[in-house]
């Protein structure tokens, strides 16, 4: 070995062993051992090393390739013993041995392994004196007497070979061992690089990403085990300290891994309670001059909370998942795509966690946003996406989303349920929507969501029916309706949304005893449900039994005390029982519930004159208050925002619309907020109009116009004071500015032929109040002034007819209109 060509060789050897490129080191050794037979037992080792890696990378090292491992490594067993035999001593001898015990693993032979290691003697080797390759062999030799000891520990539990704190011992020494040899080993690439040695290219091409499944268990298990014992604390602080050490090119799948794991341990097992601070403390057990490099955490960011540890964690994972990607396609890399697919899914699964709870919807749907490139034909990443937009109100792309899982697993009723929910509650696309719950139906009716599916296709018909103009095709529809919940009530018998719908269904048509009967089932299923129980006041209050109606309407307010929904109703209910005086308190708890609600999220922006804040601050009642009192101090401000009017003109328009809608609760948005603020207004000037205070109704109406300069109800109220200070005139223009805005508005229809009746012009008022009917034939009061136009105009027959259709519909005409309860399809 005197020779500096020997010598070269012998660099070169080492050198390809280390990027284990041992294919390239046994035709090296091949060349020079045919000169000195002293080679020949350095030639049977690398000989045996090179079959046991190959076949080790093809086949793991598990119960499952034991059996094609004694097989296939029965010649690299004879090389090792031969090279063994022979004539190698020193740190040759000692990679035979560690060799063999690596290669006894695979076959089975526990207990072989565990003697060959120990006749190596590694807890005595010094690392600093030895090779890149030799120190990788001590890594594996730790990590094989862990494996070889748990398996032990495992089959017979009262025989324990070796406490469990001997095997973590050989974990976390294997651990930091194999990240001190890969930490070397980068080094040793980059002064070549530096040289201008090809190695580095022959590694870029061969290993890379490589740190072997022996290893990669061993690091893994040395937490896991200290965290199955039930010291969290150690098993999270070998977590830290292993995602600590400088990162290295074979590493950064295994970070991947180790990121996810702890960030799981973090949500799962720990709390605000018993988290603890990262710290510098290692619990390696290697000396301080053997351990891995660690980044330096002078200038680095710390978390401070459980919750932004986890999410730091999850976003390093997310960073080297995506970075990993697969993106081809080819059938060849069809387990390799699976495989990071796989660990990329888990890692955006616990960050929906973690952002969910912090209602970090958008961030949540650029991450899916950016996943979808890897995520071709993959259902489940679109469908977590799909719900990320649906949560940050993005309904529209939502829905696209959605329709787009439909297609890719058209199995998947959830989604299509979802899409319909969209198509009713926020898109009112009512086919599709019907067309969705179709999609569910066409399932079978042994399908677990078949029941939901008939549901949602009988809200669908119901809707529908509610925008039909023809009486026989709204009878239809309502039929079908019905039929539909009655389907999804036969499949599911104890669902008590089924029974809400059914008995909304009955009530609409006002079958008010039989929607009775399935709202109290309804109620026995689900006591608290708060649409049901206001379901329950609505109709008490349509069979006349206003105090009981105000009793369940309190329950349900005292359970929900946040439902503005609820309190317009329990308003109307005290207004009927007990007084206005106590009807205005109510409201004025509405406007203070609103500010607290919703004033503090304004991001700044401003809307009305400040009257809210006036109110809330006196402490007299509204029925003490004089609003005029107040004057007008921020007119200037109000004409201000009058003037923006035209730049809100299509968002004021949206929210009309969304007043048809069936609940007061405002969706998401801050512009809905703003919009159920004048819906209070409104309402309250609607009290004020009962009492003949003009002035006050006046204000309300004026600090309602402040919000929503566009709105239908604004241009009704104005309709309202005009006509009770009998200037039929101008009242006719503000109805015909309300049904510009919104052609359904039935209260503008009806006082727009009160009016035309007042200006002596029926034949307008028949029309008008015909149209009316034709919306909503179960309005008692249209009925009622039809019939009196009729009878101005002579034809007694038709207004008697009329007339007796009001009384009969008065009968079951509830306090405020079932159309306010929403037909949604959550509970």
């Amino acid at each position: 070995m005197a020779s500096k060509q020997f010598a070269r060789i012998e660099s070169d050897i080492c050198t390809n062993r280390i990027i284990c490129n041992w294919e390239k080191a046994y035709e090296l050794i091949q060349q020079v051992s045919k000169a000195s037979n002293s080679l020949e037992s350095l030639s049977k080792l690398l000989l045996g090393e090179k079959k046991l890696e190959e076949h080790l990378d093809a086949n793991p090292p598990n119960e499952v390739n034991v059996n094609k491992a004694r097989t296939d490594l029965e010649d690299a067993k004879k090389s090792l013993k031969a090279a063994l035999d022979g004539t190698l001593q020193g740190t040759f001898q000692l990679e035979v041995k560690l060799l063999l015990g690596k290669l006894l693993h695979a076959q089975g032979s526990y207990d072989e392994a565990l003697n060959m290691i120990k006749s190596a003697n590694i807890d005595n080797i010094s690392l600093g004196k030895h090779s890149n390759r030799t120190v990788r062999l001590v890594a594996e030799a730790y990590a094989v007497k862990g494996l070889c000891l748990e398996k032990f520990t495992s089959k017979d539990s009262s025989k324990r070979l070796a406490p469990d704190c001997e095997i973590i011992e050989c974990y976390e020494k294997a651990g930091d061992i194999s990240i001190v040899q890969l930490q070397q080993r980068d080094k040793i690439l980059k002064k070549n690089l530096t040289m201008g040695s090809n190695v580095s290219e022959s590694f870029n091409s061969s290993q890379q990403g490589q740190i072997g499944s022996v290893l990669e268990i061993a690091i893994q298990r040395s937490s896991i085990i200290h965290i199955q014992n039930g010291d969290l604390l150690a098993g999270i602080g070998r977590f830290r300290e292993l995602l600590t050490a400088v990162e290295t090119r074979s590493t950064q799948n295994l970070r991947l891994t180790l990121a996810r794991q702890l960030s799981e341990v973090l949500l799962r097992g720990t709390c605000n309670y018993n988290y603890t601070l990262p710290s510098n403390h290692r619990l390696g057990k290697l000396k301080d001059k053997q351990q891995p490099e660690r980044y330096s955490t002078n200038s680095s960011f710390v978390p401070k909370t459980r919750e932004d540890e986890t999410l730091l964690l999850l976003l390093i994972a997310e960073a080297l998942a995506s970075r990993e990607a697969v993106l081809e396609r080819t059938p060849s890399f069809e387990e390799a795509r699976k495989h990071s697919f796989d660990n990329t899914t888990a890692v955006y699964d616990l960050l929906t966690l973690v952002l969910v709870r912090r209602a970090q919807y958008d961030v949540l749907c650029d991450f899916f946003e950016k996943a979808l490139k890897f995520s071709f034909k993959e259902c489940h990443i679109w469908y977590q996406l799909g719900l990320s937009l649906m949560s940050s109100g993005k309904h529209h792309r939502a829905l696209q989303v959605l329709r787009e899982c439909v297609k890719l697993d058209p199995q998947h009723a959830t989604a299509a349920l979802l899409a319909a929910r969209l198509c009713f509650e926020h898109l009112h696309l009512l086919e599709e929507g019907i067309e969705f719950s179709e999609n569910v139906i066409n399932l079978g009716e042994d399908h677990p969501q078949a029941g939901r599916g008939f549901l949602a296709q009988g809200i669908g018909y119901s809707l529908q029916a509610t925008e039909t103009k023809t009486q026989t095709q709204r009878q239809s529809l309502h039929h079908k309706a019905l039929q539909s919940f009655q389907r999804s009530y036969d499949i599911d018998s104890d669902d008590h949304l089924t029974l809400y719908h059914m008995s909304l269904q009955c009530s609409l048509l006002r079958r008010v005893n039989e929607a009775m009967c399935y709202v109290q089932d309804a109620l026995q299923l689900s006591s608290q449900h708060q649409h049901s129980l206001h379901l329950l006041a609505l109709l008490l209050s349509a069979q006349k039994k206003y105090k009981e109606a105000l009793e369940v309407i309190q329950v349900a307010v005292t359970e929900y005390p946040d439902n503005f929904s609820l309190l317009f109703t329990k308003s109307r209910l005290e207004e009927r029982v007990l007084s206005v005086e106590q009807a205005l308190s109510t409201c004025k708890k509405m406007l203070d519930l609103w500010k607290s609600l919703y004033d503090t999220d304004s991001d700044g922006e401003t809307r009305g004159t400040g009257l809210i804040d006036k109110l809330i601050s006196d402490r007299r009642s509204l029925a003490q208050i004089t609003l005029s009192e107040y004057g007008d101090k921020d007119s200037a401000r109000g004409s201000v925002r009058e003037s923006l009017a035209a730049s809100r003109v299509e968002q004021a328009l949206s929210d009309v619309a969304s007043s048809m809608n069936s609940s007061y609760a405002p969706n998401q948005g801050q512009n809905q907020a703003w919009f159920l603020q004048a819906q209070l207004w409104i309402h309250l000037g609607e009290f004020y109009l009962n009492m003949e205070k003009l002035n006050e109704a006046s204000a309300c109406v004026k600090e309602s116009a402040t919000i929503f300069p566009l709105s239908h109800q604004v241009a009704y109220m104005k309709g309202r004071i005009s006509e009770l200070k009998m200037d039929y005139s101008e009242a006719r223009e503000h109805y015909l500015n309300a049904i510009a805005i919104n052609p359904a508005h039935i209260k503008s229809l009806q006082h727009l032929g009160q009016v035309h009746h007042c200006l002596g012009n029926d034949l307008m008022a028949e029309k008008v109040l015909r149209d009316a009917v034709n919306i909503d034939p179960s309005s008692s009061q249209t009925w009622h002034d039809l019939g009196k136009v009729l009878e101005s105009i002579g034809e007694f027959e038709a207004a008697s007819e009329c007339l007796i259709t009001a009384v009969s519909l008065d009968t079951t005409s509830p306090i405020m209109p079932f159309s306010i309860l929403p037909r949604i399809l959550q509970s």
